[in-house]
């Protein structure tokens, strides 16, 4: 029934080498020539469910303290190694594993080799550093807390998963989290960070024996002191329910999860599921978003996946909603559910999900750190690079009838979980709770299960074409992978609004892509998904953007639909509608989140005029005000601005240029001029938000645009402060430990910018971390910086830029924005060259002009 893509240029059999060392760690090392990059990792069954319960957390909190010092290197060392040759390096803790993190350019592999090392086997573990970093974590659990999906998700976790490690947060608690001692690291080290259950993996521009070798140097000595015992799947818990958890919290939506407990990755039941969660809430065109977002109108935003780990699984659909429309929408979710059956989805439903699934298992390879993870992923759970071909094969058999199977084995009312987080005008849970279990038994009564086991490119080959009225197309020729992606950036955005029409340009962008005047939204959703395509738009405050990413062999039919949706959108009164309470829906979700409030408020804040000033998403009462004839009334002002259309990928150059000087001669491109705004003179706002528990904090100085002077200075200059060896994560973070999430933020427009500095922190810490903002001002304004931290930013700036731009959606992005800034193609790399020639004195005086308190502005969103 299902149709594949067509599988994408496999490496070839030589470029892929798997070792076992003789104390049985696995080395898995793939070449890829496409970048000058090399990615690491290193997998450790080691993650929160290898925890007792009075280690709750350990797992994650080791994964902080490899940052503090080794046996070879201090505290930040480690970061300040990689970043100093333009790499980076991270580590993450899941249930199930931790994973060691590092990505630096290919001349470098014996360094990356050498630091995953010492961060796996080398962490000092000092007792003065394990203190200030319990606080630091501390905070980031606070800082979830914070968040009402993250309080759903933790109070699902011990109704699916109760009397298993899984029950508990991978971070932990703060009891735990406060009496984990050195000693007990020291032990769970010994006992998990065995050889034999480690996985190393090397992708990248490599010689293959050399980067074996180089491992077997590192890790061949180390030997193992106990045998582990793999994990085994655990059995499902009993259909013994529904269960329940209802909270209530200072939130401006509801925020809900239904969750099925499904059985573990192993399962050859997981393709199915994974096709099924996708068709019921994956994508625009599933089911669930149809009926409950598109037509019924209940919800702001419906999504489900499944979540497969070693040992458990589950089916999890979360939901954010208008509290007033809680019993409706629990009612039809109540009866899609029941009604659910293998013949609920067309042909062309399983096709589109079959095509989509295997297309986000094929983008992965369009990163040199995305191959690593999905090889080292396949690799170190199902024990072959090769499992991701049986998937593939499982995910293909799947028809009406097996899914009819899984639906009347897993999707039972008696095995729902329920968890809610009501919002502030909600009625009381206990009442609430009451409501939902009546309407779910007399909607969905429990029914027999069936009786089952149930376990648990290259510049030389770049065109830029000027075409007639202005305007640009930039072809950039990539066959790695057979994908296609555009972007066609127009000048304007925020720019061509008039007084009162605040969040006219995010909605029209969100209406754009709603439908043609010959296909219907639906249509035009079910058009993309059945390509495995997307085409979107955005607005920011001086461009347009519309953009598509699509497999090639649907060039013939996705070109005319691109050119379509430019040149004959619907903007159906009904889908303006839509979108305009998707837009409202995203402004009150702003308000629930900290940062998000503190970015609603900011532009207002820092500046006096348009369009700067203007929210991007608008207030909830201007976007309630624009009307289709606003929305009319600004694209026709839009369309007619001057675009540049840059492709990356394979394509077809004639049909590509055919298409671009079609839409050229259609609407020659008025002229534009890029703003200088005015500053605003009140440089201080105080936000609240009440019932959380962080305080976030944030210094904002005016700096000039992209096209002023000293971009190149200003970039290194946030280098220089950001990072985990950054100046400021350094001091504030690593050795005050006044907050988890510490780091610079740089924003620029063509002629305006500011470069902030972020903590997110306690509201009793507010004045120290200020103080600490001044102290680095007053450090890089004293004397020049070493020498070696210069070269850590300079290597840092050239490393990420090679790191965020591997995909073709990101090239074509930064093609089109160059030629839109009037710039060469290659500005960007002209930036960091230009970096590479700086000194201390440069980023001194820098400093001088532009950090100067007087003229800063503090912003703070505190409980």
């Amino acid at each position: 029934m299902a149709t594949s893509l067509n599988a994408a240029p496999a490496f070839a059999a030589a470029d892929q080498s798997l070792t076992v060392l003789p104390n049985g760690l696995n080395v898995l090392v793939q070449r890829d020539t496409r970048f000058p990059l090399v990615s690491l990792r290193l997998y450790v069954h080691a993650g929160s469910a290898y925890e007792t319960r009075e280690q709750a957390g350990i797992s994650h909190l080791l994964e902080h303290m490899v940052f503090k010092g080794s046996d070879s290197r201090a505290a930040g060392d480690i970061a300040a190694d990689v970043e100093s040759v333009g790499g980076s390096l991270n580590a993450a803790t899941s249930f199930d594993y931790t994973v060691y993190k590092v990505d630096v350019p290919a001349e470098h592999l014996a360094l990356g080799v050498d630091v995953i090392k010492d961060m796996a086997f080398g962490a000092t573990l000092d007792p003065e550093e394990l203190e200030r970093e319990k606080k630091v974590v501390i905070s980031e659990l606070e800082r979830g807390e914070d968040a009402a999906a993250s309080r759903v998700f933790k109070a699902m976790q011990p109704m699916l998963w109760g009397g298993t490690p899984y029950q508990w947060p991978i971070i932990g608690n703060r009891e735990t989290v406060t009496n984990i001692t050195r000693q007990d690291i020291k032990d769970y080290i010994d006992t998990y960070y065995q050889p034999q259950s480690m996985l190393a993996v090397v992708c990248g521009d490599v010689d293959m024996d050399e980067a074996t070798a180089l491992v077997q140097k590192h890790f061949g000595s180390l030997t193992n002191t106990r045998t582990l015992k793999p994990k085994r799947p655990l059995p499902l818990p009993e259909a013994d329910g529904p269960h329940f958890a209802v909270s209530k919290g200072p939130w401006n939506k509801t925020y809900l999860a239904v969750a099925f407990p499904i059985p573990s990755l192993h399962s050859d039941d997981i393709a199915g599921l994974d096709l099924l969660a996708h068709m019921l809430g994956g994508d625009n065109t599933s089911l669930l978003y149809r009926h409950l977002k598109y037509d019924k109108g209940l919800v702001d935003q419906i999504s489900a996946y499944s979540m497969t780990l070693d040992q458990v699984g589950m089916l999890y659909i979360s939901a954010t909603l208008d509290g007033d429309k809680l019993p409706a929408f629990w009612k039809e979710l109540q009866s899609t559910l029941a009604g659910l059956s293998g013949d609920s989805f067309t042909d062309k439903d399983y096709e589109s999900a079959v095509l989509n699934i295997q297309d986000s298992l094929y983008s992965s390879r369009e990163t040199i750190g995305g191959l690593t993870s999905k090889l080292g992923y396949f690799q170190f759970f199902e024990g072959s690079t090769k499992a991701e071909d049986r998937y593939a094969s499982r995910l293909d058999a799947v028809n009406a009838k097996e899914l009819q199977r899984l639906i009347d084995t897993y999707i039972q009312p008696g095995a729902a979980r329920v968890a809610v987080e009501l919002d502030k005008s909600s009625d009381e849970p206990e009442a609430v709770t009451a409501a939902m279990k009546s309407t779910m038994q007399d909607v969905w009564p429990a029914q027999e299960t069936q009786s089952v086991e149930r376990t648990a490119q290259d510049d030389a080959t770049t065109e830029v074409i000027d075409l007639p009225g202005g305007h640009s197309l930039v072809l950039q020729p990539d066959d790695t992978l057979p994908y296609t992606a555009m972007t066609m950036a127009f000048r304007g955005g925020n720019a061509l609004i008039f007084p009162g029409e605040e969040g006219v340009s995010s909605l029209t962008a969100k209406a754009l892509t709603k439908g043609t005047t010959r296909l219907s939204a639906p249509e035009f959703r079910k058009a993309l998904s059945g390509r495995a395509a997307s085409i979107s738009a955005s607005a920011g405050s001086d461009f347009f953007v519309l953009s598509t990413r699509y497999p090639t062999r649907y060039e013939d039919e996705m070109l005319p639909l691109f050119r379509e949706t430019l040149q004959s959108p619907a903007f159906a009164e009904k889908e303006i509608d839509r979108a305009r309470k998707e837009q409202i829906a995203q402004v009150k979700q702003l308000q629930d989140q900290p940062l998000g409030l503190a970015l609603q408020h900011m532009f207002p804040f820092l500046y006096a005029n348009t369009p700067y000033r203007l929210s991007q998403l608008g207030t909830v009462e201007d976007v309630a005000e624009i009307t289709r004839d606003d929305v009319l009334s600004y694209w026709e002002r839009q369309r007619k601005q001057r675009w540049t259309l840059a492709v990356c990928g394979t394509y077809d150059r004639d049909a590509i240029i055919d298409m671009a000087e079609s839409f050229a001669k259609a609407q020659p491109g008025e002229p534009f001029g890029y703003n200088t705004p005015d500053w605003n003179t009140d440089r201080e706002l105080k936000l609240n938000l009440a019932e959380r528990n962080q305080a976030h904090l944030l210094a904002i100085f005016p700096v000039p645009g992209e096209l002023g002077e000293h971009r190149a200075e200003l970039d290194l200059l946030r280098d220089i402060l950001a990072g985990q060896s950054g100046l400021l994560f350094s001091d504030l973070r690593d050795k005050q430990g006044l907050g988890y999430s510490v780091t610079a933020l740089l924003w620029q427009a063509p002629k305006t910018g500011f470069l902030a500095f972020y903590i997110g922190t306690n509201k009793n810490k507010l004045e120290k971390a200020l103080q600490g903002f001044h102290n680095t001002v007053a450090q890089l304004k004293e004397a020049p910086l070493p020498e070696a931290t210069i070269s850590r930013a300079q290597n840092l700036m050239r490393g990420s830029y090679y790191r965020q731009n591997q995909s073709l959606s990101a090239r074509a992005r930064e093609a089109a924005h160059n030629v839109m800034l009037d710039e060469p193609l290659h500005y960007e790399q002209d930036i960091i060259e230009k970096a590479q020639h700086l000194t201390g004195k440069d980023i001194q005086n820098v400093a001088k002009t532009y950090l100067n308190w007087d003229k800063a502005y503090i912003l703070t969103v505190e409980p």
